[in-house]
């Protein structure tokens, strides 16, 4: 209290004083220092109570933006939970007492915000000038909320060179991810879906082998047919690997052209994908499945991403696993690609003879194109390179999404801590710009 130690240390100047002015100079200026100090009390009064409520209220409108976002209460409910907040955080006493009011509270769904208006009631230490003891002090707030849903689709690598600890570190993260993208979701609701794609030579299909064309040789190669109608599942024909022909970089669905299985593949990975889904149990138990083996396609698993995003897939897809219309106003959709080597394999035009497993140029520029495509249909691509080259790690920096503000869409881990420290922060800026674009 600076005022009042000023005061202080004036008072005893004067006291000290043997001047004949003394009692005058006492009489006249000490109605003015103890005016400023209670005004200055006063000023401090107000301020600590207004900062006061002001983080109140911001904390309650964000909290109750969050609720809206997340289907948690309706819009109806949203002033009795900013009451509720507003008490719960430091205000319980001037509500007790009849001094806090919130005086409105708007739910802007055109402007997709949260807005409201609060008041307490303030006792000041000094009432100056004749004006009343108590003051209203009051402020606002403002947040975005969005009723947008989430659609995630992870692309995790399980080739060989994932064995040992980093296939440990990565179940441990991507069940993490999982988590916490799924924790956004109240119980029943399916705002926030989630897509997993093991990747290593090829894509397990799983539940949608049927859409695998199995090539003979490398005369069936060149373009695949279309899906006819109610084309049963083969389980021989489980793995897709490169797209061939005039469809390749596109996500069209299996109706109009099918997905290759390269006659030379010779390692299907064991884990299959998981189309969209609320199932949290599915996804992690599939995660702690994986075992790591074979090459690194990493286009495959991108294309195989995107289908999982795409509506044209839908069709193929169980109700509850179609993805929806692209339309970023009412539907954000995310891929999280995730390597820890080198794009090496490929397959289309891959002449007869030739290594598929020694082809890093077509990989890379496979891999680069998808993304393109993907970005241009508005998903946003976070990448995770794990323990990489120079090389590996450009791939991956030219398929991430550009980063915008504070949002990292490119990440780099070492260490089973930072990547999961990548899927952590992925996972909070998915939820995030969902909620304030």
């Amino acid at each position: 209290m600076r005022v009042v130690g000023s005061i202080r240390r004036f008072l005893a100047r004067l006291g000290r004083s043997r001047s004949g002015n003394f009692g005058m100079m006492l009489a006249l200026t000490t109605p003015v220092l103890l005016l400023g100090a209670g005004y200055g009390l006063n000023i401090a009064q107000i301020s600590i109570t207004k900062s006061n409520l002001l983080a109140a209220l911001d904390a309650a409108v964000t909290s109750t933006a969050r609720d809206l976002t997340t289907g948690a209460i309706q819009e109806e409910q949203a002033r009795e939970v900013v009451e509720a907040f507003l008490i719960a955080n430091g205000l319980r006493a001037y509500a007790e007492e009849g001094k806090l009011s919130l005086d409105s509270i708007v739910v802007d769904r055109e402007a997709s915000t949260v807005t409201a208006k609060a008041t307490v009631e303030l006792d000041v230490a000094f009432a100056l000038f004749g004006a009343a003891n108590r003051q209203r002090v009051t402020t606002e707030s403002a947040a975005l909320y969005s009723d947008r849903r989430i659609e995630v689709a992870m692309m995790l690598d399980v080739t060989g060179s994932m064995q040992g600890q980093r296939l440990k570190d990565l179940k441990v993260a991507a069940t993490n991810a999982v988590n916490l993208l799924l924790d956004n979701n109240r119980p029943g609701s399916d705002r926030v879906r989630v897509a997993i794609v093991p990747y290593a030579d090829a894509v397990n299909a799983g539940p949608l082998s049927h859409v695998i064309y199995r090539e003979t040789d490398l005369h069936s190669a060149s373009e695949p047919p279309s899906l006819p109608p109610a084309t049963p599942a083969s389980g021989g024909n489980i793995c897709g690997t490169d797209r061939e022909g005039t469809r390749q970089f596109t996500d069209d669905g299996p109706h109009v052209r099918m997905v290759n299985r390269d006659y030379r593949l010779q390692f299907c990975p064991a884990a299959a994908l998981i189309p969209l889904t609320t199932d949290r149990a599915a996804l992690t138990s599939r995660i702690q499945s994986f075992v790591a083996n074979g090459h690194t396609a990493g286009q495959i698993g991108i294309q195989w991403s995107w289908y999982m995003l795409s509506p044209k897939w839908a069709s193929v897809l169980p109700v509850s696993a179609q993805p929806h219309e692209y339309d970023n106003k009412k539907v954000a959709k995310y891929a999280i690609l995730m390597t820890d080597g080198e794009f090496n394999t490929a397959f289309a035009d891959v002449p007869d003879g030739a290594n598929v497993r020694n082809q890093p140029t077509r990989s890379r520029n496979y891999a680069n194109r998808l993304c393109t495509e993907m970005k241009r249909q508005g998903i946003e691509i976070f990448t995770i390179g794990f323990m990489l080259n120079n090389t590996a790690k450009q791939v991956m920096r030219n398929c991430a999404t550009p980063d915008s503000g504070s949002t990292q869409h490119y990440y780099e881990a070492s260490t089973g801590a930072e990547l999961d420290a990548a899927f952590r922060s992925i996972a909070g800026n998915i939820e995030r710009l969902a909620l304030t674009r």
